[in-house]
């Protein structure tokens, strides 16, 4: 696969793997075939693969260290700190204080099978700890050998500039797809400023892009984006849906699926974007792979542009109080 480079010039492939799925929010899954599918993707020629400790809670990191122990030097592993886990793993809002982040970066080593994490972010930011005391402590652990790239996600332009200047960031992970536009704005700008690459999580929209989710009942009842997510819900997704079967249009009339639209757009986008779709299921896995390919022309920006203009997209991403835990 064709390769992108974040900065302090760290090497991924251009599409990542987001490991998420595979053990938490969507519902059951099948351990055997994640640890397959991610042996599989290594030999696709995926290099980058993203988790964190919050994902099970724990159990995620435990899978992806187990299927790369093997290949471990071959890939790029991705894990992130700074949610507080009450018991039995639990969310019970944000901690990044410097002894919490040393405790966890022990912690994901171990479940992790590995003596060093290649890109550690903090996951949200805390506003009771100063950015500056949380780079600081990244890069004592990148001093020590234990990191080595700092990053962030769902981070707001000054933090990202504080924390840059205290350490290096490597790379900022935020929500960014089609129907997903927020870092446009204000984010992109400053990390092509400061030389910061952009990995894009849920860039199909969790599914949505796909056009594989026509109705609600094709969601479980404990899947996250049916109870969380009001884009997925109601008049927003049925707006949605609209918007979605157009640009699938687009992209039959251009020979290619909606998912891989979607991806081929992103990396569009700037060629320090290393999107990071997630799957359980080796053809969608496949598919993906496949965007890293296509070429998308001006002209066909513009049509996809002028395709969501038409009738865009509605509902919030998150419901408030994970809304409000974004971009600070």
């Amino acid at each position: 696969m064709k390769t992108r480079v974040l900065g302090n010039g760290l090497e991924v492939s251009a599409l990542g793997l987001g490991c998420m799925g595979m053990s938490w929010a969507y519902g059951p899954s099948d351990r055997d075939q994640c640890l397959s599918l991610l042996r599989q993707a290594v030999d696709l020629g995926v290099t980058f693969f993203d988790t964190a400790e919050v994902y099970g809670p724990f159990t995620n990191e435990e899978l992806v260290g187990e299927a790369l122990a093997p290949v471990r030097d071959r890939v790029v592993i991705a894990t992130k700190f700074g949610f507080k886990l009450g018991e039995p793993g639990s969310l019970s809002g944000v901690n990044s204080r410097p002894k919490h982040i040393r405790e966890v970066t022990e912690a994901s080593l171990k479940r992790l099978r590995t003596d060093r994490i290649d890109l550690l972010y903090q996951h949200r930011v805390d506003p009771e700890v100063p950015i500056e005391d949380v780079a600081g402590t990244v890069g004592d652990l990148i001093q020590e050998g234990k990191v080595l790239h700092f990053g962030l996600s769902e981070a707001g332009a000054q933090t990202i500039r504080r924390a840059h200047a205290t350490q290096p960031v490597t790379a900022l992970q935020s929500e960014y797809s089609l129907w997903t536009r927020d870092p446009e704005a204000e984010i992109l700008p400053v990390l092509e400023e400061l030389g910061i690459g952009f990995v894009p999580y849920s860039p199909l929209g969790r599914g949505f892009l796909t056009g594989a989710l026509k109705n609600e009942d094709d969601l479980t009842e404990d899947d996250f984006r049916r109870r969380t997510q009001p884009r997925f819900n109601g008049e927003a997704r049925k707006q949605n849906l609209r918007t979605v079967d157009a640009l699938a249009e687009v992209a039959k009339d251009r020979g290619v699926t909606p998912a891989q639209l979607a991806l081929a757009w992103l990396l569009a986008q700037k060629p320090w974007i290393a999107p990071i779709p997630g799957t359980r299921h080796l053809d969608r896995l496949q598919e993906n792979i496949a965007a890293a390919d296509i070429t998308l022309t001006p002209a066909d920006l513009k049509v996809i542009k002028d395709t969501i203009a038409e009738t865009g997209f509605a509902g919030a991403r998150y419901g408030e109080a994970s809304l409000a835990m974004t971009n600070l």
